[in-house]
């Protein structure tokens, strides 16, 4: 079985054995901290590491990390209970997935040329003075664009 191979392969190696025992460590804390933590930032979370008494958080974005960081200490309590080793936790933000780009709606976009005729003739109807400006304005930016 591939489990059974993969176990024989993580024993033969300190290196890899050492490295199994602190994968396990980690899920181990990390099923410690979703019981502890509530449900929404729970998963907007997770154990990114343990080391010298503390627990270090990854937060997906800084309005999760800003609010652990800010139950930080009821958090801590809570988790003590189940492993009292951990005396501090620490909250890093680490953003999984990117950004979406905003240059898309800020693109600049062409008018049809008959749009833009037809805004002109507008403009040389309407009395408003102020109207009248902002139409020539936008006039005058597409037919540069164009």
């Amino acid at each position: 079985m591939p489990t059974q191979k993969i176990g024989r392969l993580l024993a033969a190696s300190s290196e890899l054995q050492a490295l199994s025992v602190k994968a396990r460590r980690l899920m181990e804390l990390q099923q410690v901290y979703i019981a502890a933590a509530p449900g929404t930032l729970a998963q907007g979370s997770r154990v990114k590491n343990y080391r010298a008494g503390t627990l270090f958080l990854w937060a997906g974005n800084t309005a999760v990390a800003a609010k652990l960081r800010q139950l930080a200490p009821s958090l801590l309590l809570k988790i003590q209970k189940q492993e009292p080793q951990i005396t501090g936790i620490r909250v890093e933000v680490q953003v999984s997935e990117a950004p979406r780009s905003r240059d898309k709606s800020r693109e600049k976009r062409s008018l049809p040329v008959e749009i833009i005729e037809d805004f002109e003739k507008l403009a040389e109807r309407v009395r408003d003075p102020a109207l009248k400006s902002a139409l020539t304005r936008l006039v005058r930016r597409h037919s540069r664009s164009g």
